[in-house]
Order: structure tokens, then sequence, then C-alpha cells
């Protein structure tokens, strides 16, 4: 999951906060997968004594879905993978503003063959 998260770094462009309204990507460990999720409301939760937020997700799927998930601020920023199930996972906000470098040029001007920016890391 690591590596995985690593390549991902640098295909996407990923914010250092995540608020509300913001666009996360939801990754998935096992079975692996990507999803897309609007942030709906971040709310502290006050019956814990660490500080521990109940995060609200709309998971941009067909059909949409509605979660709530208790996270520590590091992990709902990217700053940390972890598991819920026994399952790793990890979320960041998407800057949708950034995009990755554009493609390379060769010496006449034309665009270089595109290597893959994703790999399957088993």
């Amino acid at each position: 999951m690591e590596d995985f998260v690593a390549e991902l770094r640098k295909a996407v462009g990923f914010k250092e906060t995540t608020e509300s309204g913001d666009i996360v990507l939801v990754v998935i460990d096992t079975p692996r997968s990507l999803v897309y999720a609007r942030v709906r409301d971040i709310i502290r939760d006050t019956s814990r004594r660490d500080e521990w937020w109940n995060v609200s997700l709309q998971l941009l799927t067909v059909p949409p879905q509605e979660v709530v998930w208790t996270l520590r601020s590091d992990q709902f920023t990217g700053r940390e993978i972890f598991t819920m199930g026994g399952d790793k996972r990890f979320i960041q906000a998407v800057d949708l503003d950034s995009s990755p470098a554009g493609p390379e040029m060769d010496d006449n001007g034309g665009e270089k063959k595109a290597r893959p920016r994703l790999q399957v890391v088993k």
C-alpha cells in the first residue's frame, strides 16, 4: 500500500489540508480500489479524549453512498495510512487546480511517448 500511495503522489496533486467541500481520493487496499468522495462535514467527536473527528463523506459511486468515519487529522489528510476492519486505507484531498507535469518533448518538438505513471504493485 505504501508503494501504491507513493506512485499516486507522483500522478495526482494533493492538498496539505482537508476541509468541508473538498474532493478526496480514498484508497482501499483489499480489494484494491480507488474512489473519489466529497467531504460533507468534519465534526469533532467530543466523546473521545483524544482528538478524533467524525468525517462525513459522500462516496462518488453509482449509486452515491454516504459514510461517516471517525478519524484523526493525520488519517484524513493523507499523513497516515490507517486500517479499518483490518484493511489499509488512505485518504487525501485532491488539489483540482494543480496537475501533474505536462508531456515531455523530444529534440524535434514532438511529444515523447508517455511512460505509465501508475503501475500495479503486488
